[in-house]
């Protein structure tokens, strides 16, 4: 019988020095656990603690933004074939000529650079076009009269979209 209980023992000592845990694991280790364990808990992006010398943030990371490609006709409330008859509307139209944002003028408080009726001579700055934080002159490439704004301030366009409703001088 004296056989059959020590064979009993050693395999069940031998588990207990396996699950002990090789490393002891510090007062400080088990305070930022529990830290932890409260942010989770509350749902916090944000922990402070300072206390005894220590100090302690923890900030939970924020999932990356993924910038979206999306249709610019789609955010205009424009689509291929509603564009098409603002351009049937006008004997002539000054058109995109890249893909962004339109503006009027140079700032949002500026007067626009042209106004409907006024007279524009080759050369001149009529608008601005803001493609991938770059803002691109649209120049006249001829004399004309605006007859009509035909895009709001501020709204994204698409290259070849009619601009502005023009008569030749």
């Amino acid at each position: 019988m004296k056989k059959t209980a020590t064979k009993k023992a050693a395999p069940a000592q031998k588990a207990k020095a396996v699950n002990k845990p090789a490393v002891k694991e510090s007062p400080i280790l088990k305070e930022v656990k529990q830290l932890y364990g409260f942010m989770q808990d509350n749902n916090l992006d944000t922990i402070e603690y300072d206390q005894k010398g220590l100090y302690l943030r923890l900030v939970k990371a924020k999932p990356a933004m993924v910038p979206v490609p999306v249709n610019v006709g789609a955010v205009a409330g424009q689509t291929a074939a509603a564009g098409a008859p603002v351009q049937e509307q006008y004997k002539e139209v000054i058109k995109s000529s890249l893909m962004g944002i339109f503006f009027r003028g140079s700032t949002p408080s500026a007067p626009p650079f042209v106004k409907e009726g006024a007279r524009v001579e080759k050369g001149d700055v009529i608008c601005l076009i803001e493609a991938m934080k770059v803002f691109n002159e649209m120049r006249a490439d001829f004399p004309c009269i605006i007859k009509k704004v035909l895009v709001e301030n501020g709204k994204p366009v698409k290259q070849g979209d009619a601009l502005f409703a023009i008569e030749r001088v």
